[in-house]
């Protein structure tokens, strides 16, 4: 499934493409009518905290999910029980451009990411728009611990 979130949601926006949800996050210049005139036109669940875009959305007959809460763990959790969670899209997409990422030999990486990376990890992805790296480190052990908890307690 697509998703869109609206302006106060990048937070959510950037945790939802670690989920492997291809999301669009607009930048601030992109005002509401762009945002609905997207979520149109690509078939995109709008996300939403703001009651009018959520209203304006619903008129348009955009499938549209109202966040309720400002933490984002609940914010995660109540998309998750909306939409279903595929297993095997968590940590293939950009997070900061939605990229779908792609796997890299690591030698390629040589002049791309810290010494002691390189010397001690043996996978990487990268982004082929923003060029961001990719490895299994510290951040991708927290990532994976955050999504099983979320995880496992939407399945309780």
């Amino acid at each position: 499934m697509k998703l869109i979130c609206d302006h106060m949601l990048g937070s959510l926006a950037k945790w939802l493409r670690i989920f492997g949800f291809d999301t669009l996050y607009p930048d601030m210049t992109t005002d509401d009518d762009k945002v609905l005139n997207i979520a149109k036109t690509e078939n995109r669940l709008l996300i939403s905290r703001d009651k009018e875009l959520i209203i304006r959305g619903k008129k348009i007959k955009l499938e549209v999910l109202e966040i309720q809460v400002t933490d984002l763990d609940k914010q995660l959790a109540q998309v998750l029980t909306h939409i279903s969670l595929d297993n095997t899209q968590v940590l293939t997409r950009c997070t900061l451009c939605n990229t779908p990422l792609i796997s890299v030999e690591k030698k390629e990486t040589k002049n791309h990411v810290p010494p002691k990376v390189f010397e001690t990890r043996d996978q990487f992805w990268c982004c082929s728009v923003c060029k961001k790296y990719y490895w299994m480190g510290t951040h991708y052990e927290n990532m994976i611990e955050k999504i099983n908890m979320l995880t496992n307690k939407n399945n309780q």
